[in-house]
């Protein structure tokens, strides 16, 4: 990872002006324990607590188990890449209305479609992302009828 996206990462953490509200929880599903790290460190200081899951199997149980706010998800991963596991949350009767931030390395485009209205998609995420492009996300996710933008 670039020391800039670190540095501001720490920035953010300090002097992040962004409140998401309190006792918020996120499942962060990647395959990259150091991303999951780092989307902890960014959103700790907002009071988010942030529960990884590495691989698509290990995050629908934590969807399950946790009982998120905001799934945090990305899309290539080995075994059970992000569309499946979307389309497995879209299934459920306990999982279809949690919201569902992406987070991608993906930078022209998608494999699959992506409509955002109405599918319960809150956003895209570009890796790397600025920690506050992730904080404005999640924030918008957490508070859509009191965030603009």
């Amino acid at each position: 990872m670039p020391d800039l996206v670190i540095i501001e990462a720490l920035y953010w953490y300090q002097y992040g002006e962004i409140v998401i509200g309190a006792n918020r929880k996120v499942v962060c599903i990647e395959d990259e324990s150091e991303m999951i790290d780092l989307v902890s460190l960014i959103l700790r200081k907002h009071r988010v607590q942030v529960v990884g899951a590495l691989g698509g199997h290990q995050g629908l149980e934590k969807i399950r188990t946790e009982k998120p706010d905001l799934v945090l998800l990305d899309l290539r991963m080995p075994v059970m890449n992000g569309w499946d596991v979307y389309k497995r949350m879209q299934a459920s009767d306990d999982m279809k209305d949690i919201p569902v931030v992406i987070l991608t390395a993906m930078a022209n485009g998608f494999d699959e479609p992506l409509n955002p209205k109405g599918s319960g998609i809150g956003d895209y995420i570009t890796k790397p992302f600025r920690p506050k492009r992730l904080i404005e996300s999640v924030n918008r996710a957490l508070n859509p009828k009191h965030v603009k933008g």
